[in-house]
């Protein structure tokens, strides 16, 4: 097993398979992410290949977030935001805002083009931008369907509450509620916010799952675990934590995927081969163009691709 963090109490904790300090990059103009995956130390948990905090950035009148045209195959990616507004676009017509609680879910599958951007009028406000990016492999069967986008309100997504706990779930199911997201895989993601004191059990339904702490400070076993971490829990134990502080974390995983996934820039598959051919049609121009878009990122001269398993 290997551990990142500097208290062995905290790594060697029994019901951790590892933890995770995720580390923190500057992107520019204030704008700052946190990626707690992949890492050296794990690579995915459940379908989850790709796990990055978004800020808090707080962005002044007349700027915000400009993620030009990029290309994606064999994943869906999971845009989930606590503040803010993000305008997608993507190659196949969509245009729509994303704001905190709400759920764009873009499926990927042979090859989809998106942009990201700040939106005009949250441009011209300025203010903050917060959130959570995640990638989610697509099982072998499915790589090279279609690609899709859907959009879901907050107040289509369930709630959980009680006890100084207050749940939503993004997709999935978990503690017998089912979010309407559709997902291709057996899988669960859920932001959690506790009040100080209060406690959550998150019980043994998937064989991998992780929680990765937004804010604040929680307690297994009176052992504390810090904004930042992704903690990585052993199959089959139950995990009974409680809120130091006012809190908010992620919860994720599901079954184990159906064999390792290679990874390069944007481009996730279980082949080699397929990388190569996305990596061609990117540069050739063989993707389909985002409508509204002029500009694009160029793909990047990078060593071979890494496997992740």
């Amino acid at each position: 097993m290997s551990w990142d963090g500097p208290d062995e109490t905290r790594q060697m904790h029994p019901a951790l398979e590892t933890l995770i300090v995720s580390p923190t990059k500057d992107l520019g103009d204030g704008f700052q992410v946190r990626r707690a995956l992949p890492s050296a130390r794990r690579r995915m948990v459940g379908p989850f290949i790709f796990l990055d905090q978004m800020g808090p950035a707080d962005f002044r009148s007349g700027h915000g977030l400009d993620v030009r045209p990029h290309p994606h195959i064999g994943l869906a990616t999971v845009t989930y935001l606590f503040n803010g507004d993000v305008l997608h676009r993507d190659s196949l017509g969509t245009v729509q805002h994303i704001k905190p609680g709400e759920v764009n879910w873009m499926t990927a599958g042979r090859g989809i083009a998106h942009s990201e951007r700040t939106g005009p009028e949250a441009r011209a406000a300025g203010g903050r931008l917060y959130g959570i990016q995640a990638w989610v492999a697509l099982p072998k069967q499915h790589e090279e369907t279609a690609p899709a986008f859907v959009h879901h309100a907050s107040d289509t997504l369930p709630f959980l509450e009680g006890e100084g706990v207050r749940m939503h779930l993004i997709a999935g199911a978990l503690h017998g509620k089912r979010s309407p997201v559709k997902t291709l895989s057996d899988m669960f993601y859920a932001d959690a916010a506790l009040e100080a004191g209060a406690g959550l059990v998150l019980r043994a339904e998937y064989e991998e799952r992780a929680l990765y702490l937004v804010e604040g400070t929680v307690e297994i076993d009176g052992i504390e675990f810090n904004a930042g971490e992704l903690l990585v829990f052993r199959p089959g134990s139950e995990i009974a934590l409680q809120a130091s502080e006012a809190s908010r974390m992620m919860l994720l995983g599901g079954e184990p995927m159906d064999g390792p996934r290679h990874i390069f820039w944007n481009f996730v598959s279980s082949s080699r081969d397929r990388l190569e051919e996305a990596k061609a049609d990117w540069k050739n121009g063989r993707f389909t163009a985002v409508p509204q878009e002029t500009e694009f990122i160029p793909l990047p001269d990078e060593p071979a691709p890494v496997r992740y398993p």
